[in-house]
């Protein structure tokens, strides 16, 4: 059975939070913890007056790291060095982001964990979830966290079902996975490493490493 690893922990600056774990979203019940036990309020770049911090004494944000006017920051948040936290980013607070990030225009985070590299730069929903090294969501995907029974959220981790005890929870997508554009992610998915999904798609339980996700039927175009 291939590896359900998502993602690699070799030198990543906040490995810690993931030690002793058995899956990868009980890092989300410890990351407000986390984030407060940290050396927050250490802002290394130039705030320009157009960006907006709140509670800034629990943020930090590193060398680097480019947040343009127009941004939404609240703590507590770790921004990590040579980010790009664009124009109309909206930060809501318990986010962990670390190096060469990007929060584009319109996008939303809450209570969630990029690892290096990892992008939601066009219209995005990012709530209560972990988006690994490398990856990169496309315009409008969402990635949904509250069943709309208001139950608990069950995870289906391959073939293994699970039930939790989050009301809210995201996807977890492993390294390097590429979604497409306006797809959406039901709560409590995860996505292994290096998965590609093509536009529009609704994801959902368990999508193994190196899948191509696509949609079956074709679009047939005829003349009026």
């Amino acid at each position: 059975m291939e590896s359900l690893s998502l993602f690699c922990l070799d030198a990543y600056e906040h490995r810690s939070l993931f030690d002793g774990l058995e899956y990868p979203w009980e890092a989300l019940e410890r990351l407000s913890t986390y984030l407060l036990e940290q050396k927050l309020g250490k802002i290394e770049i130039h705030i320009s007056s157009g960006v907006l911090l709140t509670d800034p004494d629990k943020i930090s944000i590193g060398s680097g790291t480019i947040v343009e006017p127009g941004a939404y920051i609240q703590g507590p948040c770790v921004i990590g060095r040579d980010c790009q936290i664009r124009q109309g980013a909206y930060i809501r607070g318990n986010v962990l982001i670390t190096d060469q990030c990007v929060i584009g225009h319109g996008s939303e985070i809450k209570h969630s964990v990029f690892f290096n590299k990892a992008a939601a730069p066009h219209f995005n929903y990012v709530g209560d979830s972990i988006l690994g090294n490398g990856v990169n969501l496309g315009a409008g995907v969402k990635c949904a966290n509250y069943r709309l029974d208001h139950q608990c959220i069950s995870v289906y981790w391959g073939q293994q079902k699970i039930k939790t005890r989050l009301k809210k929870l995201g996807a977890c997508i492993g390294d390097n996975s590429q979604i497409g554009c306006n797809t959406v992610i039901n709560p409590g998915t995860c996505i292994g490493k290096d998965v590609i999904c093509h536009p529009n798609m609704t994801l959902q339980r368990y999508v193994p490493q190196r899948s191509l996700v696509k949609f079956s039927s074709h679009v047939i175009v005829e003349s009026l």
